[in-house]
């Protein structure tokens, strides 16, 4: 793999390179590789064919996460979110002990290991909120919650420089990857001055349907703003929000 020069920046192939765009800018690389048909049917490639099926699956499983929380991720997440969550869906399935290799699911694997995955590495929830907080879901009600005690904003919050306020948004999702369906609900603060006065007690709540049989997932996150002439803009268009995977349930 190299990288494109120049002021010209090529797209597509010729001769044998191809030239594309990525995160990490225009590249060039050689064509390469077996054949798709011989990698379709070539007993010696059932490693492959059975890789690939399982990497499928979590890239489907991950698009069917990611468009259920899209309205919070579309302001908290990196340019690698994409590539980063298919890797980790990948490990789960790993974990799935029920079918055999190339057979193996994301909700018959061990979900928890979502927990603390952060949708924006530029502004990660771990190195944000220091305010203790407490989530909990309730299967039977559908509730999911987010409670924190009453916190010093400007103590427990490392927030950009430039920022004036500042919300706090949680949300939960029942994912059912093999429809590729989800059922999403979020909840969120008003927005809050950035400031050393005690906040009240938060409490959000949203409801999920009751006694589903599905895995859910919640996820808390916070969203920056600057107040500019009585107007709220969010800093940086989102860039340093954080949203983090706070809690997995499983039937």
């Amino acid at each position: 793999m190299a990288r494109q020069t120049g002021i010209i920046k090529l797209k597509g192939t010729i001769g044998d390179i191809s030239f594309y765009k990525s995160a990490d800018g225009h590249l060039a690389r050689y064509k390469g590789g077996v054949d798709g048909k011989r990698i379709a049917s070539d007993p010696a490639f059932q490693r492959t064919r059975e890789n690939g099926s399982e990497f499928g699956r979590a890239g489907k499983g991950g698009k069917v996460f990611r468009n259920a929380i899209r309205v919070l991720l579309q302001n908290a997440k990196d340019k690698r979110v994409v590539s980063r969550l298919t890797k980790i869906l990948v490990a789960v399935t790993k974990t799935d002990a029920v079918h055999d290799r190339g057979l193996r699911t994301i909700e018959d694997g061990d979900m928890s290991t979502l927990l603390g995955f952060e949708f924006n590495v530029n502004g990660k929830l771990g190195a944000t909120l220091f305010a203790p907080f407490a989530v909990a879901y309730d299967r039977v009600t559908g509730d999911v919650t987010l409670d924190l005690d009453p916190f010093a904003p400007t103590l427990r919050i490392a927030a950009p420089g430039g920022t004036t306020h500042y919300k706090i948004v949680m949300g939960g999702a029942e994912l059912d990857f093999p429809n590729e369906a989800s059922v999403f609900e979020s909840a969120e603060t008003g927005i809050l001055p950035y400031d050393g006065v005690d906040t009240a007690a938060i409490n959000l709540t949203v409801a999920l349907t009751a006694n589903t049989v599905l895995p859910v997932v919640q996820v808390v996150g916070v969203a920056f703003y600057q107040e500019v002439n009585g107007q709220m803009y969010p800093l940086k268009n989102g860039a340093y929000n954080a949203l983090s995977v706070a809690n997995v349930d499983t039937v």
